[in-house]
């Protein structure tokens, strides 16, 4: 059986979503563990994820599939920050970050964040994981188109990381590649 995808967005709001055929608690460790969430999405992450919390992040390409890691090898080694918004178990997980923040001489830290959220529904056939990231209104409007394209391909492509981390990895080891 396929998996189902469903994508939406406005101008100042991205929505992906994707049912993943495995259990709740399995997609909620890879969302918030920091080493699962870095493999799938292609970061080296330095810190928790618990509310409040601000953690580092290391673009490194992702150690799921070879055609994104090839294309996330462009930004490889580039920091930045992300900020740990909400973490309520099994439902809902979100941080506050600045969007394609990829030109490493400019100073990001003094524009607005975008909210990015990550919830869990129970499903019959699975869970409906959808990510959401909303805010772009804010940003700059000379970056303003550019980020929410970037991260609306972005996001796209992060749901196939996350699938394929999910049906690949077993007790946090690809089976192979």
């Amino acid at each position: 059986m396929p998996t189902e995808t469903r994508q939406t967005h406005t101008d100042n709001r991205i929505e992906k979503s994707i049912l993943l055929r495995v259990p709740k608690t399995r997609v909620w460790h890879a969302i918030t563990d920091p080493e699962e969430f870095g493999s799938w999405f292609g970061l080296e992450v330095d810190g928790n994820f618990s509310p409040g919390s601000k953690v580092r992040g290391r673009i490194v390409p992702t150690k799921v599939d070879a055609e994104i890691a090839k294309q996330q090898s462009q930004h490889q080694g580039l920091s930045f920050e992300f900020t740990i918004d909400r973490v309520e178990p099994e439902r809902l997980f979100s941080f506050r970050w600045h969007p394609f923040a990829v030109d490493r001489q400019v100073d990001y830290t003094v524009e607005p964040t975008t909210l990015v959220s990550f919830e869990l529904q129970e499903r019959h056939h699975g869970v409906m994981l959808t990510v959401t990231e909303t805010g772009f209104d804010c940003l700059p409007a000379a970056r303003r188109a550019e980020a929410f394209a970037a991260n609306e391909q972005g996001w796209a492509k992060q749901m196939e990381l996350i699938e394929k981390y999910l049906t690949t990895f077993k007790t946090g080891f690809i089976e192979h590649m």
